[in-house]
């Protein structure tokens, strides 16, 4: 079955430790009839209050970075009218997803049922395992026309997922 995706929002979250609900940075590139509309990006204090050595090594945010940023439940509040009745994309979306459906919980929110696609998957169906040595955000970016400069930061990944979903759904 072949989707075409043209409305859509590409999400992406850093975590600050390894518990999915612990999101503390959000970015997404919203899409209408395939042109980038809009792009947020939002640091969160996490939840539980703690960074990893490896996240942060990862993403370089620390403490310091998000300790007088909002909760979810008040950055949601904000981004939800935004991408009310928008698919969601993300690349590796189980991640995403997991970290969204957790940290709803965690505040006691109620799920709006997002759907999600995922682009790792749709790159691997698509592009095929002969054509990549991987199948990494930066891998099939680059792929489809996108240098992704700043990895790992959530706005530059959502953006790659975006221009990747543009390609490929």
């Amino acid at each position: 079955m072949s989707l075409s995706l043209t409305d859509f929002a590409a999400i992406d979250f850093e975590t600050a430790n390894y518990q999915p609900s612990s999101v503390c940075s959000v970015g997404i590139v919203i899409v209408r009839n395939g042109v980038i509309t809009r792009k947020i990006y939002e640091l969160i204090k996490p939840e539980p209050e703690w960074y990893s050595y490896w996240n942060t090594h990862t993403h370089g945010l620390t403490a310091e970075d998000t300790q007088n940023a909002p909760t979810f439940d008040k950055v949601w509040q904000k981004i939800a009218p935004e991408i009310e009745g928008l698919p969601l994309v993300a690349h590796n979306s189980r991640f995403d997803e997991s970290c969204l459906k957790t940290v709803f919980r965690v505040y006691q929110m109620t799920y709006p049922d997002y759907v999600f696609h995922c682009t790792c998957k749709t790159a691997r169906r698509i592009i095929g395992k002969s054509n990549l040595p991987n199948f990494q955000l930066h891998t099939v970016a680059a792929y489809c026309g996108f240098d992704l400069k700043n990895h790992h930061h959530a706005l530059a990944d959502a953006e790659a997922c975006a221009a990747i979903a543009l390609k490929l759904l």
